[in-house]
């Protein structure tokens, strides 16, 4: 029987927290399926986990003393490389540890049992999204381009916060002020654009499409929040947009491009699919 305890008992599985000291273990797990678990290798190359930074827990699953599987434990739970054996451990001490996220986010075959084992305590789910495809561009798209997409400047951030807005209230359910510090979603908005990782067609003030890098690494680069302002859905406007982002970021970014998509969401998925973006791998995310 798989036992949740701290290093030093004698048993040959447990899970422990990780710090800098164990960033080549952590490397090792993630270097597995680095495009699948980007998110987590992020914040691990973003802060080297200094706990000052990363602002959440990393979680290690070992057995005979090598490292299987990892959990981020921050706002967002997100596994990697969580094996059955490994997310029945992460279970028990999610329970135990007495945090509740605002989300299980990964791929649904260790998100969905997961989410088995702690939603008597963390449940009943605000919105379950057990099936969404990831996809993966590696090359630019053949789409024609649309030149208007650019980079967002820091002095068009007052143009773009209420798409940013619109977007995760449509997505979420929820206005994103009212999660965490109200003034914490600007802050994020204003970060990405500081760093170039904004992207949007803006027209005398007003977003016609919009959508950020989330999260990338040396092996890729995650798009999230794309958006196209509700007068101009369903006229082709997100196709060429989107084949322009993905040429700028791959020149700019990295050369390999993912995002995931809520399954009902037919006609995202068909620009996604025209652009190039073809599904590897299922994930599932639980809103709490």
């Amino acid at each position: 029987m798989t036992e949740v305890c701290d290093q030093s008992a004698t048993t040959s599985s447990y899970v422990r927290p990780l710090g800098r000291a164990d960033l080549e273990i952590v490397h090792d797990v993630l270097d597995r399926e680095p495009l699948i678990d980007m998110f987590v290798r992020h914040r691990v190359d973003s802060t080297r986990l200094d706990r000052r930074w990363f602002g959440a827990e990393l979680w290690g699953y070992f057995e005979d003393g090598e490292a299987i599987s990892l959990l981020h434990v921050g706002a967002n739970v997100v596994p990697a490389q969580a094996t059955p054996a490994a997310v029945e451990a992460f279970g028990a001490r999610l329970l135990s540890h007495g945090h509740k996220p605002s989300s299980l986010v990964g791929p649904a075959a260790s998100v969905l049992p997961l989410w088995d084992l702690v939603k008597g305590e963390w449940g009943p789910a605000r919105s379950p999204r057990p099936s969404q495809p990831f996809m993966v561009l590696k090359h630019d798209s053949d789409v024609p381009l649309d030149p208007r997409v650019k980079p967002v400047r820091l002095d068009q951030v007052d143009d773009l916060y209420p798409a940013c807005v619109a977007m995760f209230t449509e997505e979420v359910g929820v206005h994103p002020e009212s999660v965490g510090s109200p003034h914490g979603y600007r802050a994020r908005v204003t970060q990405l654009v500081s760093m170039g990782w904004s992207y949007a067609i803006i027209e005398d003030g007003t977003v016609l499409f919009k959508t950020e890098v989330g999260a990338a690494t040396d092996a890729g680069c995650q798009l999230q929040g794309v958006w196209v302002h509700p007068e101009l859905r369903g006229t082709g406007v997100a196709a060429p947009a989107l084949a322009s982002v993905v040429r700028q970021v791959r020149r700019s970014i990295a050369s390999s491009v993912t995002l995931y998509v809520n399954e009902h969401n037919t006609p995202a998925r068909r620009a996604y699919e025209r652009v190039g973006f073809r599904e590897v791998e299922t994930f599932a995310s639980i809103l709490l």
